[in-house]
């Protein structure tokens, strides 16, 4: 997900953006969250990260904008996730590689490689060492839909009778949950555990607002309806 650019201008436009004492973090705290969301509903949680999150890169900012994660899941199975605001143009791709084939939704578009055949079966019982597995192909699109009201209306119908919610607040802890391991991993240079060690993640954060707090930054007051209006819009 590198599709969330932004300049400088839109960093400098107030003082808690980009900010660990202000927002917590970065790319990962301010725009990739609903991509972190995505990733541990659709897959789950996995059980440790490491990352590598670049603070400042593309921009003159002290939080990150620009992260690549490396994730493991207790069956073995692995993720990597890259997001950043400083790539135009940028990229939104979920891609699934499994056993039995392949998913990659872009572009409002779902593609999907069938194998014929289970991988496994195939690596371990073919008498060629070069073979190409046999797919079916389908292409699949549809109409985005409105995310925002269907939620919204699933929270008050939960409210006014009692609807099972779509999104219960412990996904927004599990998505938190990966971004704070993250940061963890990055700062120690190592494997982060999931859940993540509090304590050592809470250490590190207050060493880092302490330090910012004694720098100041430049405001530059230009929200005007039409520009948070466009900024809100969802371009997936």
């Amino acid at each position: 997900m590198t599709n969330w650019y932004r300049t400088q201008t839109y960093y400098d436009s107030g003082t808690w953006r980009a900010t660990w004492n202000g927002e917590g973090g970065g790319v990962l705290l301010n725009q990739a969250p609903h991509n972190l969301d995505l990733w541990q509903w659709i897959f789950g949680m996995p059980k440790r990260v490491r990352a590598f999150c670049f603070f400042g890169k593309y921009h003159n900012i002290g939080v990150e904008d620009d992260v690549t994660i490396y994730g493991e899941y207790e069956n073995g199975a692995t993720a990597v996730f890259i997001s950043t605001t400083g790539e135009a143009p940028g990229t939104n791709r979920l891609e699934i590689s499994g056993t039995l084939g392949k998913l990659v939704l872009e572009d409002g578009k779902l593609k999907h490689w069938k194998l014929r055949e289970d991988e496994r079966e195939i690596c371990f019982h073919s008498n060629n060492g070069f073979i190409s597995p046999e797919t079916d192909y389908e292409e699949y699109s549809a109409p985005e839909p409105n995310g925002h009201s269907a939620v919204l209306n699933n929270f008050a119908d939960a409210i006014i009778d009692g609807r099972e919610l779509i999104a219960r607040g412990e996904e927004g802890l599990n998505s938190l949950s990966i971004s704070n391991a993250a940061y963890l991993s990055s700062w120690t240079d190592t494997w982060a555990d999931i859940p993540v060690n509090e304590d050592a993640f809470e250490n590190a954060l207050a060493k880092l607002c302490a330090v910012e707090r004694t720098e100041k930054k430049t405001v530059i007051v230009n929200e005007t309806a039409d520009t948070l209006r466009k900024r809100w819009a969802v371009r997936w």
